[in-house]
């Protein structure tokens, strides 16, 4: 019979969804092969009494169907016709979805009692579904909903691209209360979450199953079109400039021209024509071409700058739909010290493979807010923005967005790939993001703070496959009340406290999985302490809420330390046994195959290490999978941390 169970199971693999996250939601079974034990959540017999924790033994599937549009979104048993109807199953790391079984051989083994009738403010009303601001290869999702006072709906993903038959599985959608942060700031009740690693230019089909168990189940399908790479447009007319023409040419201009540069030095200038889709207005340099001082582009439209020298800095402000790639860009102290930059609202822009430079040099006067520093490297506000493939060192905050008052609509924003250093604030200001910023594969080395998130809106934030090397105070900075931040696959090596958070208040909704920090013996340095090793200290961790396990954790100091809020711990075992790091693992410098120094004195300058896994580190398959994140690993699991074992290195800077 196990023979047959498992013929059945490869029999699934055209309905594969992909790599399940143990964790189950309710509408999702698990079945074992080697009991024949087929665990259920929830059950609901025919329209009536629903009961939890049902445990059977298949003796025989029946016949099966997998995608079968007759199963809806709860785990049912109809007794006309002996059909059960499972939304999704998962039988060891692979997750099938909408499976029905007629007439199969079903033996009781437990139950786990009935389940009160659902009181009608706990069920799910659902609300409008949205896709707002798709980018080159990500998508935000939103669906809005009502109910659910006792917050057990959850919301599973599934996508493709539109034609394709394959359906592909995405992170389930998280949960935004509509609460109340320590400083005052509300957000509206929703699911949000995105889809990553989607091919520009590119029509998905997205499915979103909403389960409450208390009604409301639902499933419902949209659409979205990822953006095109910006691009010249065919056959444009180039039409030459020198310095002395400019300001005509660029009058003259019509959508589609290319204006290009000659050699010789340029005065600062504006563009004050737009471009249209497709046909943008292109500024683009040749060799020996050199501006001294601000372009500036002013609610103008589809206008890209490409392949310019440029001693000063870019402003597009209020400008939708701007790009700029492959140019040089050093900051000047005049202009501010800033790089290319929109201090308002603007739309959709693409910054990709510069090189910005500013005039921050490194030292511990230099670091901190209050340090002798200027200049933002990359700023934007504003939705839809891609900032991807940029080498940027040299300013207070390399990348970043707007705070307070002037963070206008700061959602569904890339940050890809950067390669960043001597950041004498922030590496990454994602501050204010009010959903579905996406912070990946970034490498960030001598910075002050690594990343921050001061603070997350609500959430999602994602940081995901950031490496981080001598943060010289913290590596990720969740402060001014941040709630909904999401750490996936990071890797951290600092000296100090390794995930060290000193809010002063709520960190909130935390969720992490398959990080690798490492720290140290720490320090004091602009006046902010780095901490005295310890491999977690969040104080101000709202324990209920955060979610965190499956993550790998070592010091330098010889010791394993930590506070998860009020509570402390002095081993691995005892973070196991106190928080929710159940699956935790404890790692050293040993565990990197290139041998790496250990950055104990963070004011040095030091080269870029290789921070990928040796064989044998426990970080080695120590992950949990993680849908859309994390599938095509290795081992028998994704390993911590940022690199996969014996992948290469992703591309970070220009290309």
């Amino acid at each position: 019979m196990h023979h047959l169970l498992r013929r059945f199971a490869a029999s699934l693999l055209a309905g594969l969804l992909g790599a399940a996250a143990p964790a189950m939601a309710a509408d999702t079974a698990s079945f074992e092969p080697a009991t024949s034990t087929l665990r259920l959540p929830t059950l609901q017999l025919d329209a009536g009494d629903r009961y939890r924790d049902v445990v059977v033994r298949l003796l025989d599937p029946g016949q099966l169907r997998v995608d079968d549009p007759s199963v809806g979104a709860e785990l049912q048993y109809l007794t006309t016709g002996s059909v059960l109807r499972l939304p999704q199953v998962v039988i060891g790391t692979a997750t099938y979805p909408k499976v029905s079984l007629t007439r199969p051989g079903l033996e009781l083994l437990s139950v786990g009692g009935l389940l009160p009738p659902p009181s009608a403010a706990d069920a799910s009303v659902p609300g409008a579904v949205s896709t707002p601001f798709p980018t080159l290869e990500n998508i935000s999702v939103e669906w809005a909903f009502t109910g659910d006072a006792n917050r057990n709906a959850v919301v599973g993903v599934r996508y493709r691209v539109q034609g394709s038959s394959a359906w592909l599985a995405g992170m389930p959608l998280r949960r935004i209360h509509n609460e109340t942060s320590d400083q005052g700031r509300t957000w509206p009740l929703r699911h949000s979450g995105s889809l990553f690693d989607l091919a520009p230019g590119t029509s998905y089909e997205i499915e979103l199953t909403l389960t409450d168990p208390d009604g409301g189940s639902t499933v419902r399908t949209t659409t979205a079109t990822t953006r095109s790479v910006p691009m010249p447009a065919p056959g444009a007319v180039v039409k030459p400039a020198t310095p002395a023409t400019l300001a005509a040419v660029l009058a003259a201009a019509n959508a589609g021209d290319i204006v290009e540069l000659g050699a010789g030095r340029y005065s600062s200038f504006s563009v004050g024509r737009s471009g249209a889709p497709g046909r943008p207005l292109v500024i683009r340099g040749t060799p020996g071409a050199v501006v001294e001082g601000e372009i500036s582009v002013f609610n103008q439209r589809h206008v890209m700058l490409t392949e310019l020298a440029l001693n000063g800095r870019v402003r597009f402000n209020g400008t939708n739909d701007f790009s700029m790639t492959r140019s040089t860009v050093n900051a000047t102290a005049a202009l501010g010290g800033h790089g290319i930059i929109t201090f308002t609202r603007a739309e959709n822009a693409y910054i990709a493979d510069n090189t910005v430079t500013g005039t921050v040099v490194w030292s511990e006067a230099a670091l901190g807010v209050s340090g002798g520093n200027a200049g933002e490297g990359i700023l934007v506000t504003g939705p839809g923005h891609v900032i991807a493939h940029n080498r940027v060192a040299r300013f207070r905050d390399n990348i970043s967005l707007l705070e307070d008052g002037e963070a206008v609509d700061q959602y569904s924003i890339d940050i890809l790939n950067n390669d960043l250093s001597e950041a004498a604030d922030d590496g990454v200001e994602a501050d204010f993001c009010m959903h579905n910023c996406r912070i990946l594969r970034n490498r960030l080395t001598n910075v002050f703070i690594a990343l921050s998130s001061q603070p997350g809106l609500g959430g999602p934030t994602y940081f995901v496959r950031n490496v981080v090397y001598n943060a010289v105070h913290v590596a990720f900075k969740l402060y001014r009340s941040s709630y909904g931040d999401v750490l996936l696959h990071n890797t951290v090596v600092k000296n100090g406290d390794a995930l060290g958070i000193y809010a002063g208040a709520t960190v909130g909704r935390l969720y992490a999985r398959n990080n690798l920090f490492i720290g140290g013996p720490g320090g004091t340095y602009g006046g902010y302490s780095s901490g005295t090793g310890r491999v977690l200290s969040i104080a101000d961790l709202d324990v209920n809420s955060a979610d965190l396990d499956y993550d790998a954790y070592g010091s330098n100091a010889g010791s394993f330390t930590g506070r998860w809020g009020a509570t402390s711990f002095a081993s691995l075992t005892e973070l196991r046994a106190r928080t929710t790091e159940r699956a935790a693992v404890q790692v050293g410098m040993d565990s990197f195959a290139a041998a790496p120094v250990f950055p104990g004195a963070p004011l040095t300058l030091y080269n870029v290490p290789d921070l990928r896994l040796q064989p044998g580190s426990p970080a080695v398959d120590a992950g949990q999978r993680i849908p859309n994140i994390n599938q095509g690993h290795q081992g028998s699991a994704p390993d911590a941390g940022a690199y996969e074992q014996g992948q290469a290195l992703p591309v970070y800077g220009p290309r």
